[in-house]
Order: C-alpha cells, then sequence, then structure tokens
C-alpha cells in the first residue's frame, strides 16, 4: 500500500509505503512538514517503519529526513552520486528557502538493486538528469513507478538547476519508456499518470531542448 502527502512550499509528494502483511513501511523523500502526517499515519495503522528511500537528493525531498530517521532509528537509501548533498544540503549548488539538517548514516544503492518492505521489492533504475544520482524505484508486481523528479504528468524534473544535465535526462526517460505502458506513475510533484499516458517518453529530446 502506498500513501501519498503532499508537502512543503513546492507541494513535494512524500509517500508511506507499507506491507499489510508485516506492516513493515518505508517513506520516500521526506519533505517539508511530512514528518507530522508520516508520524500519525504509522501510529494509527501500527506500522513498523524500518527505511527512508530517496529519489534524489534535493533540500525539498529531504528537508524532514533527519528528524525521521532520527525518531524511527531508520537505514537511508540514496545513489551514491546525491549521498553528499544529503550529508551536506545544498552542496549541490541549489539555494534553500529553509535550514535542511544534514544526515551522514547513508546506505548507497544502485541499478538493479532491490530494497525490500516486507513482501513489496522496489527495485532501483538509475536515472540522472535532474540530479546526477536521480533514481526512480519501480515495484513490478505491482505495476508502479516512483518517478521522483524524473517524470511527471506531461513533464520532467526542471534541467536548469547547478547539477542537472538534459543530455542524461534525454536518456533516462528513453529508459523509462521500455517498461510496461499500463504502469502507474506516482512523481515527486503532482498528480499520477501512466506510461502510456507519457508516450512522449520514448522520443524526448523532441521536448527537451539543449
Amino acid at each position: 500500500m502506498i500513501e501519498v502527502f503532499s508537502c512543503g512550499p513546492v507541494s513535494t509528494n512524500t509517500l508511506l509505503i507499507y506491507c499489510n502483511e508485516t506492516k513493515e513501511a518505508a517513506i520516500l523523500d521526506p519533505s517539508m512538514g511530512s514528518a507530522e502526517l508520516i508520524e500519525k499515519a504509522i501510529e494509527a495503522k501500527e506500522l513498523k517503519p524500518k527505511k527512508i528511500v530517496l529519489t534524489h537528493s534535493h533540500w525539498d525531498h529531504i528537508a524532514d529526513l533527519k528528524e525521521l530517521a532520527t525518531k524511527y532509528s531508520l537505514e537511508v537509501f540514496v545513489h551514491p552520486d546525491d549521498a553528499n548533498n544529503v550529508t551536506h544540503p545544498g552542496s549541490d549548488g541549489l539555494s534553500s528557502p529553509i535550514f535542511v539538517e544534514g544526515f551522514s548514516n547513508v546506505t548507497h544503492i544502485n541499478e538493479g538493486d532491490t530494497i525490500e518492505i516486507g513482501t513489496i521489492s522496489l527495485k532501483v533504475i538509475e536515472t540522472p538528469g535532474h540530479t546526477p544520482g536521480g533514481v526512480v524505484f519501480y515495484i513490478e508486481k505491482e505495476n508502479l513507478l516512483l518517478s521522483g523528479d524524473t517524470l511527471f504528468q506531461g513533464s520532467y524534473g526542471r534541467l536548469d538547476l547547478p547539477t542537472s544535465n538534459a543530455q542524461r535526462m534525454i536518456a533516462s526517460l528513453k529508459k523509462l519508456s521500455t517498461l510496461p505502458p499500463d504502469t502507474v506513475v506516482i512523481p515527486g510533484h503532482g498528480p499520477q499518470t501512466t506510461l502510456k499516458d507519457e508516450s512522449w517518453i520514448a522520443h524526448p529530446e523532441k521536448k527537451i531542448q539543449l
């Protein structure tokens, strides 16, 4: 099961992913103001939080990470190319309107890794472009893609930021276009979509100006 909480000044989607059988849970991209909502949901559903997983390390996706990781003694998973910005927020050169506290105890994830949450398996797919270490998580048996800021409804993550790269984003979107078209996409901002409705990602170079 997945619950989506849209929080913070840029309405970032924080996800609470949990297994109904084991009650184990993971938090994806803990945005500003999400901690209180996540804590209430964990208590109400009697969940056992185990992990924080990050699609990338921009400030709006990690603002409440330190609070939640400390409270529940959670393991934090991030791609190595984005890890330094978790430890030292702002080291990516992106200015933040809020103070974000760093967190140094992270576990690196790479292409093809699998993160288990009870009976739920999150497959890591590397999708650099918006950030160097951007990833998405694919839940194959549920036909779900947790796309972070790689893919939105009708659009993609910003490429005018200090560590963004348009060529890498084009390659990443083309990679996602090979997944089943009926895959449901839960992005880092905005409403859900499906890969079928985002068929443009097979030729993203027509949409992305280099």
